[in-house]
Parts: C-alpha cells; structure tokens; sequence
C-alpha cells in the first residue's frame, strides 16, 4: 500500500509540481491550499505518512498549523517538512521551537525535495 503525503501550499502551481513529483515516485498524494483545510483533513481521520507545508499562507500558516496538527494524538510524531522563501538567518531563527524533520528553500528543486523524501519515507 502506497504512502501518503499531504502537500499543504497556497499555491496551486507548487501543489501541481509537488503532487506531480510524488505519484511518479510512488505516493499516495493529499493537497490543502492552507494550514486550516489541512487540518480538517487530519481531524477527519486522513491517515498520512509524511506532511509537506509551505510557511506563509492565508487563513493558518504553517507554523499554527503545525502547532495544531501536532495536538492530534494520530499526528505527533508525523515526519513535518517546511517550504519557505525564508531565508534571513535571523527569521528562521525564530521558528526553531517548531517540531520539522527539515526547512526546504523554495524555489523548489524536485531532486533535493523527493532525496529528502525518500530517506524518511522509503516509497
């Protein structure tokens, strides 16, 4: 059975790309344009393996939503990578108290993202 991953972004084009990226490698993919549809979608019961968030977005960012996922007794200890353009040393700093297994730097470079992937979650 394949795994799933839930892409959570704003962007429908990073989605696209993501999504994309992950069912040719093997995944079962799950797409939230913002960190409060994501979460319905674990709070109704979704099982997934793996969560991939963008940092900035609408309605919940990522670090709430991972703040609330995190209360989920299913989802404490699901693997969490961060999407960001961030990348000022000292506003990332800021964000080290956030439980992730890694920050990834958008633009997105499918190589280094599914790499990463696949040495938590093995297709």
């Amino acid at each position: 059975m394949p795994k799933t991953i839930l892409v959570v972004d704003d962007q429908k084009s990073i989605r696209a790309l993501l999504a994309n990226i992950f069912k040719v490698a093997g995944y079962d993919v799950v797409e939230a344009e913002d960190g409060g549809k994501a979460l319905d979608i674990l709070s109704g019961g979704k099982k997934v393996d793996l969560i991939i968030t963008d940092l900035n977005m609408p309605v919940m960012n990522g670090i709430e939503f991972i703040w609330e996922a995190r209360k989920l007794s299913n989802h404490l200890f699901t693997p969490i990578f961060m999407l960001t353009t961030e990348t000022e040393k000292s506003r990332l700093s800021d964000f080290e108290s956030v439980s992730t297994e890694m920050w990834l730097e958008k633009p997105i470079q499918p190589v280094i993202i599914l790499n990463n992937v696949t040495k938590i979650l093995p297709p």
